[in-house]
């Protein structure tokens, strides 16, 4: 597991597994632990292609780095994009590996190292990982969000709305951080690798949470890194509100996302909660195996449950929340008719699963934003300053859309795009923010080793009014230049990074948060101005 997501006391061995006990319902009751777990309890005969050596050799751990492997650790040799876990196999056993799980034999290992050959390294260290950790997943009610844009606003209202200081703890895998109950630490993948999610799932069990959310990537169900959780509820979010993207998704992540569904990648979810709204997602049903309840969330009159009388303005949203047996009058604080789709999905989601609604509508209340996610900046000015993750066309325009709604004045925007990623819709990138802006200041994203002047090139063609643009590679400097330009009743939108804490330069990663230097930016400018 990656150093600084260990539990803060040395890690111990978790229960035997049973032939089967994954396919069961486990159980786990404590903290009575055995002292010693064998290959055997990790590893079942049926999983393995070829044995050389022995099964009862006893492990300390799992390790998916060479790096960090320690005398007793079992090392997975993961095939990978640009390096294979094959390669490494001499560093792992020269650090103590007892065992090793490969596509292909290893050549000659000594003889106190095992070599497991397998047909799906992958899928192997899933099932192992749920073992050696004691089937955390069984001991959690677990809801996973997956689909497109807003799984992480989804997952923070639902581990907002569940965990309670003075009663059940909720613990959270997502974008932004990892939530264990007893302490956060900061995310490093959406979803983690799966030796990695289920050891946070089974730090928030021991730090007694009760229910965990999962934030599930495209890429995540790829990598079988949720292969075998048990998920009670999946809310299976609309993907894009872009013809385009919304035709390559149907081909690339559709097929991924039925394979959640069906259960192939272990176990069927109780229910899937989809929009009502979303006319594109008519062939998702379709996909959900007889005997998963589907619950649906949105404005339509069809919706479970549904928003009516719905008002959307700069200082949060209000509607009527309705559902089947109830109703209840809501005021959120966050800001748009996104987070409004987003807040319904999350609490169709826990009335599927059984929750009492009247109760969380207050709570719901108490969140007053989502790191990174229309999240303003207050520091007395006497103009706006929303910080968002948007860094496509269609979501930048939704933000502009939304900020411009609740100001008089003019919109600036400050944004970039990510260097070393797909540049194809870098143009139209531009040509949102032209649409729903007054001026638009480009600046670094993060560059990594492209540079920022080759990412501004492709920006630039989708310019339409070259005078409301300015360039400014330097995004401290950009975002200065943005806030002096704002007077009362304008607005300023830094949109790309969200809450992002670290700017990739080249080959250097350099601390920045939007949030903080904007922040920053208007302590000094407020002090400049009344000294």
């Amino acid at each position: 597991m990656i150093s600084y997501l260990l539990p803060p006391v040395p890690a111990r061995p978790l229960p035997r597994s049973r032939a089967g006990r994954d396919r069961a319902s486990p159980t786990w009751s404590g903290p009575a632990i055995p002292s010693r777990l064998r290959l055997a309890d990790l590893l079942r005969s049926d999983e393995l292609r070829t044995v050389r050596g022995s099964l009862t050799r006893p492990v300390s751990g799992l390790a998916i780095d060479s790096r960090r492997v320690v005398p007793g650790d079992v090392f997975f040799a993961l095939p990978g994009h640009q390096a294979d876990g094959s390669d490494f196999i001499g560093q792992a056993v020269a650090r103590g590996a007892v065992a090793i799980v490969s596509l292909r034999l290893p050549g000659s290992l000594p003889s106190s190292v095992t070599a497991l050959q397998v047909d799906d390294p992958r899928a192997l260290l899933a099932r192992a990982a749920q073992r050696f950790y004691g089937f955390p997943d069984s001991a959690l009610g677990v809801i996973g969000v997956t689909g497109g844009r807003g799984k992480t606003s989804v997952a923070h209202l639902l581990q907002h709305l569940l965990d309670r200081p003075d009663g059940p703890r909720a613990g959270l895998i997502s974008s932004i951080h990892y939530h264990l109950g007893r302490r956060t630490v900061p995310a490093y993948l959406t979803t983690p690798e799966a030796l990695d999610t289920f050891g946070l799932l089974a730090q928030m069990r021991d730090a007694g949470c009760s229910e965990a959310v999962v934030e599930v990537s495209a890429r995540g169900i790829a990598r079988q890194r949720v292969l075998g959780v048990r998920f009670g509820a999946v809310v299976l979010l609309p993907r894009t509100d872009d013809a385009g993207e919304a035709r390559r998704d149907a081909a690339t992540v559709a097929p991924l996302e039925s394979r959640l569904l069906s259960g192939e990648f272990g176990v069927q979810p109780g229910v899937v909660v989809l929009s009502a709204d979303d006319a594109g997602g008519t062939g998702v049903r379709e996909r959900i195996p007889a005997g998963v309840r589907v619950v649906t969330f949105g404005s339509a009159a069809s919706a479970d449950v549904r928003a009516e009388a719905m008002e959307c303005g700069a200082g949060g949203a209000r509607f009527r929340l309705v559902w089947p047996g109830g109703q209840a009058s809501v005021a959120s604080p966050l800001i748009g008719r996104r987070h409004v789709d987003n807040l319904l999905a999350a609490l169709a989601a826990l009335w599927a699963l059984g929750r009492d609604l009247r109760p969380l509508v207050a709570a719901a209340g108490g969140l007053a934003s989502i790191p990174g996610r229309m999240e303003p900046v207050e520091a007395g000015q006497s103009f706006r300053v929303v910080v968002d993750a948007a860094n496509a066309a269609a979501p930048l325009a939704t933000a502009l859309a939304t900020v411009r709604a609740g100001v008089p004045g003019r919109v600036i925007a400050v944004l970039g795009a990510a260097g070393d990623r797909d540049r194809s819709g870098r143009p139209a990138l531009l040509a949102a923010a032209q649409r729903g802006a007054d001026f638009v200041i480009a600046t670094a994203d993060n560059p990594r080793t492209e540079g920022v002047r080759r990412v501004f090139a492709d920006l630039a063609r989708g310019v339409t009014e070259p005078g409301r643009v300015a360039w400014i590679e330097d995004r401290r400097r950009a975002i200065a230049l943005a806030l002096d330009m704002a007077g009362p009743g304008d607005a300023v939108l830094i949109a790309g990074r969200g809450p992002d804490g670290w700017q990739e330069m080249a080959d250097t990663i350099v601390p920045f948060d939007d949030r903080r230097v904007a922040r920053e930016l208007l302590m000094g400018r407020g002090a400049c101005r009344g000294g």
